[in-house]
């Protein structure tokens, strides 16, 4: 009978991918970033942008925490639905035992699971959010991530008052937070709206493997993370018997400039077209920033592809302007003392298929 109902469920495909049967839906989502995403190229998506990084809170910390308090709440209000009526909350963030989200989810009273993965915090938490609701273990859920560039460079590189050079291949952490509710059924409220948005829902993921190449430099975080990202891709479409094509567009996290370009050579390495690659793929981390902005190497940070997706890309999709997507938030595995150790930097992918209907 076990065996039977595994069978009639479904859900396994392929060595690392799940299949949402019931499709779980993106009832609501919001993105808030600082003052420098805010002049980038993206800066008409976002919903909030800060005047003052400090968002009028008397440390960095505080203020991250803040940035993804609001996008929490303002998600679970366009959903449609009370934090009472949320099940639970996953959200993380790169700072010490998840500071930012633990101090935001103790005024909330909402049940929690703080979720590390680096820059690929987003996506995990979307893909376990996605499980839960799919699994009839929740009706909704939150999913989110942030980031800071000065509580993220005070933790792992040097106190922002030294005024130490970054160099060209370095990234720049994104001062950005995104969060999304993922329920079991659509808002009915936007029935009323003209025209109705599309919904948005979860119809895959990927589960990623640690990917360590023997990448050493922290100022590399692209080149140490492209290998996870490609090792996903290669095998959620393994899977799934898609070709890439098959999305309008599938987005990396934040590998910046440098690890987007290792990406591209390395997937047409394993055979894929570079040409279809260039038409449909693209990085959070070179889409938030003009490179006028001084980022050397892009962007990256926990709510780099958090903001990018729920600011620029679930807008477009809710309006029929970008239909199947796949998203493949990266992290970097590193601590603030393995590379001190002289460790290698363990790379990390999850990634997440959506699709309108």
């Amino acid at each position: 009978m076990e065996k039977e109902g595994l069978e009639v469920a479904g859900k396994k495909i392929g060595k690392q991918t799940i299949r949402f049967v019931n499709k779980p839906i993106i009832s609501g989502m919001c993105s808030v970033v600082g003052t420098k995403e805010g002049q980038g190229p993206l800066k008409e998506y976002f919903d909030v942008i800060l005047q003052d990084d400090m968002y009028n809170e008397k440390t960095w910390e505080k203020a991250e925490s803040k940035m993804l308090k609001e996008a929490v709440m303002t998600a679970a209000k366009r959903s449609g639905v009370s934090t009472e009526e949320i099940d639970v909350m996953l959200t993380g963030d790169l700072l010490n035992q998840l500071m930012s989200s633990a101090f935001m989810a103790r005024d909330l009273h909402i049940p929690f699971i703080g979720l590390y993965g680096a820059c690929s915090t987003m996506t995990q938490a979307m893909l376990i959010s996605g499980m839960i609701v799919d699994g009839n273990f929740a009706t909704n859920v939150l999913a989110g991530a942030s980031s800071h560039f000065c509580t993220a460079e005070r933790q792992f590189r040097m106190p922002l008052e030294h005024g130490n050079q970054r160099p060209p291949s370095a990234q720049w952490t994104a001062t950005a937070a995104g969060a999304v509710c993922i329920s079991a059924a659509p808002n009915e409220n936007v029935k009323n709206l003209v025209p109705p948005p599309k919904t948005i829902c979860l119809t895959e993921g990927t589960i990623g493997k640690i990917i360590d190449t023997g990448m050493k430099d922290a100022n590399q975080m692209g080149a140490a993370m492209a290998p996870a990202a490609v090792d996903t891709l290669l095998n959620h479409l393994e899977d799934t018997g898609r070709s890439p094509d098959y999305y309008d567009i599938i987005l990396t996290g934040d590998l910046g400039f440098i690890g987007k370009d290792i990406a591209v050579d390395l997937l047409t390495d394993a055979g894929l077209n570079r040409g279809i690659l260039q038409n449909i793929y693209d990085d959070c981390g070179t889409m938030i920033y003009e490179k006028e902005q001084d980022v050397h190497s892009g962007g990256s940070g926990c709510g780099c592809s958090a903001s990018v997706y729920t600011g620029w890309l679930f807008r477009r999709m809710r309006k029929g302007e970008i239909n199947r997507a796949l998203i493949l938030s990266t992290g970097a595995l590193l601590s603030t003392i393995s590379p001190f150790q002289g460790e290698s930097i363990p790379g990390i992918a999850h990634a997440v298929a959506l699709e309108t209907m």
